[in-house]
Formats: C-alpha cells, sequence, structure tokens
C-alpha cells in the first residue's frame, strides 16, 4: 500500500512511519521541513518526507492521488475541530474526483472519554461531552456518518524510545533539572501502551482495512497503573531523590485537566479482531531502560 502520515515527525508518527516502511508498505510523511533532523530519520527508516504543512492543504492534496490510506496523528490545538473537518472534506473530495477511497485511520485517544465513572472503559464507552476533548467523540460520529472508510485508534498513554511528547519523558526531564510535579487527583490510574506495541497495531488495521473499515479500537497493555506510583518509578530511574510538589489539574494546562480522572481501558476486541497483543507488559517492567532511551534520544538530537 502506498500510505500518507500527517505527523510523521511526531513522536508516535515517526515509530508508526517506520514500522509501516518495514512491514513493505510505501510510505509518505508528511513534514513542514524535509531538510530537517527528523525528516531524515525518516528516510533512515525508508519512509519518503514530503514538504507539506497540515493547515494548508493545497501544499498536500496532490499526495492524495495515488495513496491507499492515510494516517492523521495531529492535533491542531488552535482549531483542532475545523482542521479535522477540512482533512474529513478533502478526502471526500478526492475520493469523488479519482473515484476510488482511501482509508482514514483517525487517531484520537482515552483522554477524550472524561470522567464516565466508570472503572474500565472500552470502544463501546460514551464518552462524556463536557470534557475538554470531548469534541475528538464529535468528530468520530461524523466520520462514522459519512461516506470515508475509516478506522478509529484510541491509544493509551504511550511510553517508550525517545518519549518525545510522552509523560514519562516529561518526568525524565524534570527530575533531571530537579523539580517534579504531580498535577490533579493523586489517586488517578491510566492505561499505558509501548509505542512500538502501538506501531504494531496500525500495521495490523493497514493489513487488511477493509475487514475494519468503520471500527475503533483502544490499544492498551491493560495495566492498572497507579499514576503517582508510576511517576516515582520513572523520577527514580532519572537518579531523583527529592520531593514530588503536588498542584491542582488545572496548573498543568489543558492536557492534564482533560486526563484528571481514571482512564482505564479493555483492549480485547483489538486482541480478538486484530490479533494484537503488547509485547511489553508495563512500563514499570524496565524504568531505567525507558529512562536511558530517552536520554540517548536526546543527546542525539
Amino acid at each position: 500500500m502506498r500510505i500518507l502520515v500527517i505527523g510523521a515527525t511526531g513522536y508516535i508518527g515517526h515509530r508508526v512511519s517506520a514500522a509501516l516502511a518495514r512491514a513493505g508498505h510505501t510510505v509518505l510523511g508528511l513534514t513542514r521541513d524535509t531538510t530537517s533532523s527528523a525528516a531524515r530519520d525518516l528516510l533512515v527508516n525508508e519512509v519518503e518526507p514530503v514538504k507539506g504543512d497540515f493547515a494548508d492543504p493545497d501544499s498536500w492534496r496532490g499526495y492524495l492521488d495515488g495513496t491507499d490510506a492515510v494516517i492523521h496523528f495531529l492535533m491542531d490545538m488552535d482549531d483542532p475541530i475545523s482542521t479535522d473537518r477540512r482533512l474529513f472534506a478533502e478526502l471526500a473530495a478526492s475520493q469523488e474526483r479519482l473515484g476510488r477511497r482511501h482509508h482514514l485511520v483517525y487517531t484520537t485517544g482515552v483522554s477524550c472519554y472524561g470522567r464516565t465513572g466508570l472503572a474500565l472503559m472500552d470502544e463501546n464507552t460514551p464518552g462524556n461531552p463536557e470534557s475538554p476533548l470531548g469534541f475528538r467523540f464529535l468528530l468520530e460520529k461524523e466520520l462514522a456518518a459519512g461516506t470515508l472508510a475509516h478506522t478509529v485508534v484510541r491509544p493509551g498513554f504511550v511510553y517508550g524510545g525517545p518519549a518525545t511528547t510522552s509523560l514519562s519523558g516529561q518526568w525524565f526531564a524534570a527530575a533531571e533539572v530537579g523539580e517534579a510535579v504531580f498535577y490533579g487527583d493523586t489517586s488517578k490510574h491510566y492505561s499505558w501502551v509501548h509505542v512500538d506495541d502501538l506501531a504494531e497495531a496500525y500495521v495490523r488495521i493497514l493489513d487488511n482495512p477493509a475487514a475494519v473499515d468503520g471500527g475503533v479500537f483502544v490499544i492498551a497493555d491493560d495495566q492498572p497503573l497507579k499514576l503517582l506510583d508510576v511517576q516515582r518509578l520513572a523520577l527514580r530511574a532519572a537518579g531523583y531523590v527529592g520531593e514530588i510538589t503536588f498542584e491542582p489539574a488545572e496548573a498543568g494546562g489543558l492536557m492534564q485537566v482533560a486526563a484528571d480522572q481514571d482512564e482505564l481501558v479493555s483492549s480485547v476486541k483489538a486482541h480478538r479482531l486484530l490479533g494484537w497483543r503488547p509485547r511489553h507488559v508495563s512500563f514499570t517492567d524496565n524504568p531505567v531502560q525507558h529512562y536511558r532511551a530517552w536520554k540517548a534520544s536526546r543527546t542525539s538530537a
């Protein structure tokens, strides 16, 4: 397949692009700067960097010709609803123009659920519309009501590798400057997934996209980890021996507010329909290894 990845130079997008290339696909990685170190890393992984700005469809519309699938990882923090709707519209227009369908793999996340009051959530759990990220479930529904071939992926909290935008990476960075902060409810639990296990889920979806057209998949390792315990392990792995400062979620910004509750999910559907199971049991198995990977990525950058 020929696949366009929007957000290919990002933390998750890079690993997914590389995994798809290893699986034998032709992968185009959209990037604003094809000369950047991140773009060069794509080339090393046999992914072709192509110049374009997601906010400007004129810059990437031409790549849709001959493309079998599009994977979308970006979230425009300035106007996330309009930019994603623009993507849907461009794909629909391309479908009409070319007379062929592109399979969209649309990435949201478990924090979109918000406060549901449920101990365990899955693909059928309705999100709380009052969640700061609840609009992403609205966009999922718009996809389901339209004509685009698509699959939705809702990852758990991602760790592993460079951990660029991972909470674990934030904790490692905080440990090195000696300013560890925990935001929000200290009793909350999260589901996690290693970035390479997550990448494997995308590979399996695009092995036979027609079989999962219209499907939604939660992808996580199903370990019910207390967030504060995970943070302490991460800080210790990075050599931090100080105290943790506790702040309200609001002090950490929108994403901390959106995730200030239990976010435990079941991936039984992915096990059953995709044959997917995580190879990495848990972040807690080897936090020192994850710290070293994060540290090495910063050194090489």
